[in-house]
């Protein structure tokens, strides 16, 4: 149990550094700080229960603390990368506003 659970959390710091990119994708420029937190905390949690299924498959959910610190790597991964690398960098920022509808741009 102990190398599946090192695997998993191995795992969720790949995804929890990896993930500020994807949530880019569908945060928008415009949103409040606040809508932004939810929606990149909800990606995390999110995340992190796939990311528990695919290493640990459906009979991982059977252990807590093990669970749990996989979905708790994820977020604090995806957190601190964000604040560190991805933000600073403005690699996020660019992603979010490249992948935002422009103004006037609706179809109609």
């Amino acid at each position: 149990m102990s190398s599946l659970t090192l695997n998993s959390v191995a795992a969720g710091s790949a995804v929890g550094t990896l993930l500020p990119l994807l949530t880019a994708i569908v945060q928008r420029p415009q949103w409040s700080v606040r809508a932004k937190q939810i929606v990149a905390v909800a990606m995390a949690l999110a995340a992190g229960v796939v990311t528990v299924a695919s290493v640990g498959g459906l009979d991982q959910f059977q252990h807590g603390l093990p669970t749990l610190g996989t979905i708790a790597t994820v977020l604090a991964a995806s957190q601190s990368t964000y604040d560190l690398i991805w933000k600073p960098t403005r690699i996020a920022p660019a992603i979010e506003s490249a992948t935002s509808p422009k103004a006037g741009s609706a179809a109609g």
